[in-house]
């Protein structure tokens, strides 16, 4: 079982701008966040289903 991550301000804010242009990432855009955020793909991806389902609780 994995440990829960605890996200910088700063990496929120780019992750919820990125949500904001586009809420469903595909490999090679979720690749590029990964690299440029220093975070691995599955943190990238578990964050952006979550967010997802955020969303759609707040509906």
């Amino acid at each position: 079982r994995r440990l829960r991550t605890a996200f910088s301000a700063e990496q929120i804010s780019t992750l919820e701008s990125s949500f904001q242009r586009q809420q469903y990432l595909g490999a090679a855009e979720r690749r590029q966040l990964a690299d440029r955020m220093r975070l691995s793909e599955v943190q990238i991806k578990t964050w952006f289903q979550n967010r997802r389902m955020k969303l759609k609780r707040q509906l």
